[in-house]
């Protein structure tokens, strides 16, 4: 692999031997993936945040780059969540150990120079992408989003190989940041027009589970907001490692393929029933649940909103979390929104999801959510059963 002078320098220790790690990582991903050259990225999202998920390897990383005065070079550098709201932890449960573990991993990452944003949308906090821009991102909702709907090009990274590319300003030349990679390879025909977030969560369910590495092209499903391609791309991206797909006359690479090269593509329908059964079959729990979390990817403005309005003058008889980005919170705060949700008895918590935070100790059994990705994980993750619903279900079973 071609590497500049600059690079070189790098890669010998002439900078650090803490920035020299980083430059081996990617040097040796780019020849695992035959990159010709390594490319400069614009912005970068970092995952592998939550002391739940690293542990003491991760943070013990942290601190020896920190210790080594490492600091990233690319200032669009984002966090994914941690395990905790850094200002409600205490109304969460979250035991003081963990706390105290993962307020350590968050000072590391800051000494370090990256931004702690602390969300799964850095999109809808700061960290937005040119069309065209290449960029080293994790976090498979967040990978899927930026390359589909943003149009930036990134590979499905993992936390430290993204936190590299922050420190050197460099990604290996490969995958997704070519165009040949990114032309659709399966024509999804959608016979439906989805009528909530979780029809749309479970279309991506379906097909990344039935075409997991491959890049679809939707055709059939008509306007859709960014939310419900959020949602689309969380459930490609956790069923399967879909990392871009293209939805006909509305993500803007959609464009740029021909008849020719759509119908070279192997052809797939896709009913509402299909994603019916999808979500059904992701539901393990019965009516009666303990918990209804909501957020997973992070709630947006207009998310927010709805939850807000449908809940004035409500009460809630279970637990309900509504999980966001801190720079989406202070906006919702602003307008009101967050008050009429914590009056019916919710929290609206920031900087955490559902999955990386240690719920498993908190006696919940069943837990209903509007996401397929959360349903995904979440047995695994916190050891619940889970119900799919959409978002005003949820809130109509509690209220």
């Amino acid at each position: 692999m071609y590497l500049t002078r600059e690079e070189e320098k790098m890669l010998d220790g002439e900078y650090g031997e803490g920035l020299a790690k980083c430059m081996r990582l990617l040097v040796v991903l780019g020849e695992i993936f035959e990159a010709e050259k390594m490319v400069r990225v614009k912005s970068c999202h970092v995952s592998g945040v939550s002391y739940k998920n690293i542990g003491e390897p991760g943070l013990e990383l942290l601190k020896s780059f920190a210790m080594e005065n490492v600091r990233v070079k690319v200032k669009k550098t984002t966090l994914n969540p941690s395990g905790m709201d850094r200002k409600k932890w205490r109304r969460m449960g979250l035991p003081e150990n963990f706390v105290q573990k993962q307020t350590e991993i968050l000072k590391a990452f800051k000494r370090v120079g990256v931004n702690l944003t602390c969300s799964c949308t850095p999109y809808l906090a700061g960290n937005k992408p040119k069309p065209g821009d290449y960029v080293a991102w994790s976090e498979s909702s967040a990978t899927v989003y930026v390359n589909s709907v943003l149009g930036a090009r990134t590979n499905r990274e993992s936390g430290l190989s993204a936190l590299a590319s922050a420190i050197t300003g460099r990604t290996p030349y490969y995958g997704y940041l070519l165009d040949e990679n990114r032309k659709p390879n399966v024509k999804v025909k959608v016979k439906f027009k989805p009528s909530n977030v979780v029809e749309a969560g479970g279309l991506g369910y379906l097909i990344g589970k039935i075409f997991p590495e491959r890049v679809p092209f939707f055709s059939g499903l008509g306007f859709m907001d960014f939310d419900w391609l959020k949602a689309l791309g969380a459930g490609l991206a956790s069923s399967g490692a879909v990392t871009l797909y293209h939805v006909e006359n509305l993500t803007p690479e959609a464009k740029l393929f021909d008849g020719k090269c759509l119908a070279e593509a192997e052809k797939f329908e896709v009913e509402r029933e299909d994603v019916k059964k999808a979500v059904e079959d992701l539901s393990e729990a019965e009516e009666r649940f303990d918990a209804v979390f909501l957020g997973c990817p992070h709630y947006s403005l207009n998310q927010l909103k709805d939850v807000a309005y449908f809940l004035r003058g409500r009460k809630v008889k279970a637990k309900l979390w509504v999980f966001t980005s801190r720079s989406v919170y202070v906006k919702a705060k602003g307008l009101g929104y967050v008050g009429l949700i914590e009056k019916a008895g919710g929290l609206v918590l920031c900087d955490t999801c559902m999955v990386v935070s240690p719920l498993e100790n908190l006696g919940l059994e069943c837990v209903c959510t509007d996401s397929c990705k959360a349903a995904h994980y979440l047995p695994s993750t916190n050891r619940v059963k889970v119900k799919v619903k959409s978002p005003f279900e949820c809130l109509e079973a509690i209220s």
